[in-house]
């Protein structure tokens, strides 16, 4: 497996692995698919390539993209908004891997805390933060579309 910086031509694999992972984690979410399509969309994700505080990351086998990191710096705290892999190739340490390289890019940026939200409905989401030694931290209120859903912060103290 490689694991490298995201560009634009794994853009089109990456809103399929979030569009393959939301139908898998969030089958009861009915607006997932405009969700998916805003968020994912060409040119959300061109746009996000290029902020220098912004790091995306892909896992590639074969040179087939299986799975993706998206996070951001914010002060002195970096956010891991999204790890996702494939449903098909989850239970590999795929995510792990990918974690382990986003948490490695931003220490270098001397941040204090690390930050990963996850819906409260996503079991697998939150037990793999809480496997990587991160701590709930809260619980939020969050909307997607229209629809109000729970979403858990974990935390991992870097000082």
């Amino acid at each position: 497996m490689e694991i490298y910086v995201a560009h634009p031509d794994d853009i089109d694999a990456i809103a399929e692995i979030a569009r393959a992972s939301w139908e898998a984690d969030y089958p009861n979410i009915l607006n997932r698919e405009s969700a998916v399509n805003e968020w994912y969309s060409r040119e959300q994700l061109e746009e996000e390539l290029t902020y220098p505080w912004t790091y995306m990351y892909v896992a590639a086998e074969g040179g087939e993209v299986i799975g993706f990191a998206h996070a951001v710096l914010a002060e002195n705290e970096g956010n891991i908004l999204r790890i996702y892999v494939h449903p098909d190739e989850r239970r590999r340490g795929i995510g792990r891997a990918l974690f382990d390289r986003i948490r490695h890019e931003l220490i270098r940026h001397d941040i204090e805390r690390l930050n990963a939200m996850v819906l409260s409905d996503n079991a697998l989401g939150n037990e793999f933060y809480a496997d990587l030694g991160m701590e709930h931290d809260e619980r939020a209120e969050t909307i997607i579309g229209d629809e109000r859903f729970e979403e858990n912060t974990y935390v991992l103290e870097l000082t």
